[in-house]
């Protein structure tokens, strides 16, 4: 039902663009840059990641995150804050004063020109958060350009959800405005060399104003565009990825008892069959709205927090960390304070550095259409185990999980899993027929490759 609501809204929002005037731009089917194939994404919170909440100290840090196999990094909203009506004494990331510039908290902009560098010398990439849809209150367009904001019966500024009452909404209407936020999009790419966006809520934008942006981004250099939204229009000429909300909230409630297995097998089925293989599903256990609103992985999922964290890499999608995720981090990052990251050692740290970096040279686990297709395994135990292979080029993955409290034993009988594997985790070499027995314990798992 969520899916049909969201649907209805995009096909709105295109045929309200379809009257609206503009330059237009011709646009072809997406293509995504070859550097996306086989990457997997991580969320940077700077105000949260260090002590300093600074580019430069972040910037200490780059190594790590390339040992552990992330490709291309998330950052946050980089921007100045709005100070009227902000919440908190810091404020939300998410109200802008000023696309053109960085919030002085974190830096400067030769500092974020740095950070940039040096992802790029480790040969990672780097996006950042855009929010399109609306600014803070005090964005000097209130004075300037009046014009450029939705108001109401009364010509008041109005935020374009009520509980986001430090932001108001911006009228896409205006040609002007589509002008300054084309310009100030191409302006980060051109003179700070970024590889892409994350775009926040990007349906509420609309998506012929996105398939212009990404044409005109694609001429300076292949970009990579994630978008906070669900729904395959978004794919068609201006997106790479979009969130996969369904299988996240899934997983939260096969821990809690109120989904099935079915319901997981149902899902993504449906899912392969609405956006197809090419597009990139973003899959996760967590990320800052998750965290800090409904709980960590660790204080959602709790016994099953590791096991969802492989599945998250291992079924078709590119899989995305947020920060601190590696160190076990149990806590709500507070949004609108100075509230950092405990780093500690963690067993999910050489977890992620196995199964990303698996992900890296394993093309049976590579992205769209690039990586292999989820084929489900024939078993007796399809209520308690959820069991698939992934081949691609001569690479293969077989991947149990027991997303159960109790140990579960599995009859296979399919010659999916006849071959000679190597256990990712233990290195233990073996042999399977057509015709095998596992036994799992609860909420575990076990994959075998062979590479």
């Amino acid at each position: 039902m969520k899916k049909f609501f969201a649907v209805i809204l995009m096909m709105m929002l295109f045929i309200s663009c379809q009257t609206k005037t503009g330059q237009p731009v011709e646009i072809t089917n997406l293509s995504h840059p070859g550097w996306s194939k086989n990457s997997s994404i991580y969320e940077v919170n700077i105000r949260q990641f260090t002590e300093e909440g600074t580019f430069n100290a972040f910037a200490e840090r780059l190594p790590e995150l390339k040992e552990m196999g992330i490709n291309i990094l998330w950052i946050m909203p980089i921007h100045p804050i709005g100070e009227l009506n902000r919440k908190g004494s810091l404020g939300s990331y998410y109200a802008v004063k000023d696309y053109k510039a960085v919030n002085p908290e974190f830096g400067t902009l030769e500092d974020f020109k740095n950070l940039v560098d040096k992802v790029h010398a480790l040969e990672m990439k780097i996006i950042i958060d855009w929010v399109a849809n609306h600014t803070a209150w005090d964005h000097p367009w209130t004075e300037t350009n009046p014009g450029f904001y939705t108001k109401d019966s009364t010509g008041n500024f109005i935020p374009p959800v009520a509980d986001w009452s430090d932001v108001i909404d911006l009228n896409y209407d205006n040609e002007e405005l589509r002008k300054e936020m084309h310009d100030a999009l191409l302006f980060w790419v051109k003179n700070y060399n970024i590889d892409g966006y994350r775009c926040d809520v990007a349906e509420m934008v609309p998506i012929e104003f996105w398939n212009n942006v990404r044409a005109e981004l694609d001429k300076i250099k292949p970009v990579f565009m994630l978008a906070e939204g669900s729904v395959p229009e978004l794919h068609e000429n201006a997106f790479d990825m979009t969130y996969n909300w369904d299988v996240h909230h899934i997983m939260n409630k096969i821990y809690s008892g109120e989904n099935s297995l079915n319901e997981l097998y149902d899902e993504l089925k449906e899912d392969a069959e609405e956006y197809t293989r090419n597009p990139y599903r973003m899959q996760f256990t967590s990320n800052h709205d998750e965290n800090s609103w409904n709980g960590s992985a660790i204080e959602r999922l709790g016994e099953s927090a590791e096991l969802f964290t492989v599945f998250s890499v291992m079924i078709e999608g590119m899989p995305l960390v947020y920060n601190g995720q590696e160190a076990g981090n149990e806590n709500r990052l507070d949004f609108f304070e100075k509230d950092p990251i405990e780093w500690k050692e963690s067993n999910f740290r050489l977890l992620y550095t196995t199964i990303l970096n698996e992900k890296k040279r394993n093309k049976a686990l590579w992205n769209g259409t690039f990586g292999g297709a989820m084929e489900y395994l024939n078993h007796d135990n399809k209520d308690n185990v959820f069991a698939f292979t992934r081949e691609k080029d001569g690479d293969k993955v077989i991947a149990f999980f027991n997303m159960s409290k109790e140990k579960q034993t599995v009859n296979v009988t399919d010659e999916l899993i006849k071959g000679s594997y190597t256990e990712l985790f233990s290195g233990e070499k073996t042999s399977f027929s057509d015709s095998e027995n596992f036994e799992i314990s609860p909420w575990k798992y076990t994959i075998f490759v062979k590479r």
